[in-house]
């Protein structure tokens, strides 16, 4: 039994078709546990349920833990428009937005943030002066941004 290339050439072990990745082993500290919304045939009214997905102890790689934190997304924001003045509190509708930890208008940070769950949240907005501004969140994932998501009206 050999290994082959695609053209039927064998390949040689000093010259396997691979690239080395920084991909490297970790050791699971703490027990990890997902949580998901019950289903229909869960017979609850709302909520959800907790599994454990990597017990202490566990060795795996790094990239299989980044995966788990899924970056947020914008669809709406609501009220679109407020004043230069700031002050006006938003609702957020998206995904993945229960890890956001700031949001951001025009590169000025918003203020009062309430995480509602994973697909809301509120924010008041800082002054600015008029225009249409990029609205960025950040979260473990990195900064998500929406441009001319929010506009400032004189």
């Amino acid at each position: 039994m050999g290994l082959y290339r695609k053209d039927g050439s064998r390949i040689i072990k000093a010259a396997l078709p691979v690239a080395l990745l920084d991909d490297p082993l970790v050791t699971v500290t703490a027990d990890i546990y997902q949580s998901e919304p019950y289903g229909r045939g869960d017979m609850q009214p709302e909520g959800s349920k907790r599994f454990l997905l990597y017990p202490a102890g566990c060795v795996v790689r790094r990239s299989v833990l980044d995966r788990l934190f899924t970056p947020a997304a914008i669809s709406t924001i609501s009220p679109a428009k407020g004043p230069a003045a700031g002050g006006t509190v938003i609702t957020i509708k998206g995904e993945a937005l229960d890890g956001v930890t700031a949001v951001s208008f025009a590169g000025k940070p918003g203020t009062e943030l309430r995480v509602r769950s994973a697909t809301e949240l509120s924010v008041k907005t800082p002054s600015s002066t008029s225009g249409a501004v990029t609205v960025d969140l950040t979260d473990d994932s990195g900064a998500v941004s929406k441009a001319n998501a929010y506009t400032y009206e004189a």
